[in-house]
C-alpha cells in the first residue's frame, strides 16, 4: 500500500483572523494566526510537543493484536499485555515492559463520554476482555480445524490466500479487538478527552496558557500538551511525526491513508493535519475560539473515517459471500470492529456520538443473527451500510469505493 508523502510542498499554509499575539517558530502572530508548515512548536528553541504515552499505547496495541494470532499464547499471558502494570515482561521491548502505561486503562475512559458512565465504560472494557478469553479458549483450540457454520476453525481464502481464524459465527477475534480499539482508545481519546474543553480549560489551564505558565519543569504549557496528546494517538508512531507520511501503525493511521486514497475522500488526512498544526498555532497564539473551531474539524473528520471504513469493510464482506467465505468473513471482522468504534465517535457541535451504544448493537446484533457471517445476507449488509451513511455527508456507494 504506497503511503501518502506529506513533504512540505504539499502543506496548505492556513491563516484566520485573530487579535491575539505571540511568537512560535520565529514566527510572529499580530493580527492573525498561522499554522507551520509542519507541527513543529518550540520556546526557547527546544520543542514542545511531547506525547511519549500515546506513542507506547500504540506499540502495545499492536503487539497486542499479534499476540492474539499466536495460539502460544495463554489467556493470563493476552491479558497482562493488555492490562499492564509497569516493569512486567509482558512485551518484547523492554520500553513497553517498563513503562506505567496500559492500553486497558485508557479504554472508554474518555472525561466527556465515560467520567459519569463508569459502568458502560466497564462493560466496553469487558468486551474486549472477552475477545481475548474467546479467542484463547474457543479459537486457538480450534486452530487446524476447518471451520463450518457453528464450529471455531481456520478457513484459507481463495487461491492459496491468507488463512483466516474464526469463531463459530465466522467473526475474527483479532479484527474486531484490533478495530475496537480504533475507537475505544484512540478515537475517544482524541475526540472526547483530549479535545474536550473539559480538559483543555480543565482548573486553570486557560489561565495559564495565557500567562505562559508551564506545565512544571516541561517545556509546555498542560494546553499545548493535552492538544498534542490528541495529536499523537493519530501520529505519534510516525518516525517523524511531525512530517507524518501514514500508515505508521495497523490504527488510525492506515485507516486515514485508505480513506483518504479513495477519490471521494482525497485530501481528507490533509483536513486533518492542517487542524491540528493551526489549532495548535491558536494555541500559542491564545486564540481558544480558533483551536475550538478546529478541534469541531477533527471531531468531524476522524469520525467520518470510522464511517466509512465500516461501509467498505461491510461491502467488501457483501462481494465476497458467495466466492471466498474466508475473505468475506475477514473483511465482516473488520467491519464488525469498525462499527463498534461509532459509538465513540463524535458530532461536532454537540456532545453526542453518531451512533449511540444501543445502535451499535442493535447493528451488531443485525450482523450476527443465527449462525452469523454464514448466515448474513447482501440485504442485509446493505441496510446496515446505508444506516450508517445516513448519519454521515456521504453515500454508502461513495465509502465502498476503491
Amino acid at each position: 500500500m504506497k503511503k501518502i508523502a506529506l513533504g512540505l510542498a504539499a502543506f496548505a499554509t492556513l491563516a484566520l483572523t485573530s487579535c491575539s499575539s505571540d511568537d512560535d517558530n520565529n514566527q510572529v502572530f499580530t493580527n492573525n494566526v498561522t499554522a507551520p508548515d509542519t507541527y513543529t512548536f518550540e520556546r526557547d528553541g527546544n520543542s514542545t510537543v511531547s506525547f511519549g504515552g500515546q506513542t507506547t499505547r500504540i506499540q502495545m496495541a499492536q503487539e497486542i493484536v499479534s499476540g492474539m494470532v499466536d495460539p502460544s499464547n495463554t489467556e493470563a499471558i493476552l491479558d497482562n499485555m493488555f492490562a499492564h502494570v509497569q516493569d512486567a515482561n509482558d512485551f518484547s521491548d523492554a520500553n513497553l515492559n517498563a513503562s506505567d502505561k496500559s492500553v486497558r486503562s485508557k479504554i472508554a475512559a474518555s472525561t466527556d463520554f465515560y467520567s459519569a458512565n463508569t459502568t458502560d465504560a466497564n462493560n466496553i472494557k469487558a468486551t474486549f476482555d472477552f475477545f481475548i478469553e474467546e479467542q484463547v479458549n474457543t479459537v486457538f483450540p480450534n486452530w487446524s480445524t476447518t471451520a463450518t457454520a457453528g464450529v471455531a476453525g481456520q478457513l484459507q481464502q481463495v487461491g492459496g490466500g491468507a488463512i483466516r481464524y474464526v469463531n463459530d459465527r465466522g467473526l475474527e477475534y483479532n479484527q474486531a479487538f484490533a478495530k475496537g480499539v480504533i475507537g475505544a482508545l484512540m478515537v475517544d481519546q482524541m475526540l472526547n478527552n483530549y479535545l474536550s474543553l473539559s480538559v483543555l480549560d480543565e482548573a486553570d489551564n486557560k489561565a495559564n496558557n495565557s500567562a505562559g505558565v508551564l506545565d512544571g519543569t516541561n517545556n509546555y504549557t498542560t494546553m499545548e500538551h493535552k492538544w498534542d496528546e490528541a495529536y499523537g494517538y493519530l501520529y505519534g508512531n510516525e518516525d517523524n511525526p511531525a512530517v507524518p507520511v501514514y500508515e505508521a501503525d495497523k490504527f488510525l493511521s492506515e485507516y486515514v491513508a485508505k480513506v483518504n486514497e479513495d477519490p471521494d475522500f482525497e485530501g481528507i488526512a490533509l483536513d486533518i493535519y492542517n487542524a491540528f498544526k493551526l489549532g495548535r498555532a491558536a494555541i500559542v497564539a491564545k486564540d481558544y475560539e480558533l483551536r475550538d473551531v478546529q478541534a469541531q474539524v477533527i471531531r468531524g473528520k476522524i469520525s467520518a473515517v470510522i464511517g466509512i471504513r465500516a461501509i467498505y469493510y461491510l461491502q467488501q464482506g457483501k462481494a465476497n459471500l458467495d466466492l471466498d467465505k474466508a475473505s468475506a468473513f475477514h473483511a465482516l471482522s473488520e467491519a464488525y470492529g469498525f462499527i463498534y468504534s461509532l459509538q465513540f465517535t463524535r458530532q461536532p457541535g454537540t456532545n453526542d456520538p453518531y451512533f449511540t451504544k444501543d445502535e451499535v448493537q442493535q447493528m451488531l446484533d443485525q450482523l450476527m443473527l443465527g449462525d452469523g457471517f454464514w448466515d448474513v445476507t447482501a440485504s442485509s449488509l446493505d441496510a446496515i451500510s446505508n444506516t450508517i451513511a445516513a448519519q454521515f455527508y456521504f453515500t454508502a456507494g461513495q465509502a465502498s469505493s476503491l
